[in-house]
């Protein structure tokens, strides 16, 4: 079982909010997963991406620019 950062509740309720009547716990599943290596992803080139400009902050603009590299 993988460690959840992410509540299956709140999975459900994305789903549910584009439409879905019901959602099966492998879908909560498999599109938590998906979130959050994706988040991870993103997180690790906004590190990468502050430590270039010199600094140990992390901000809203690594953020925006790691998303679109």
């Amino acid at each position: 079982m993988s460690k959840r950062l992410i509540p299956l509740a709140a999975m459900e309720k994305i789903i549910k909010n584009s439409g879905a009547e019901r959602v099966s716990d492998k879908a909560k599943e498999a599109l938590k997963n998906i979130i959050e290596e994706r988040a991870e992803e993103i997180a690790q080139s906004a590190v990468r991406l502050a430590m270039h400009a010199g600094r140990k902050t992390v901000k809203a603009g690594d953020i925006k620019l790691a998303i679109k590299t």
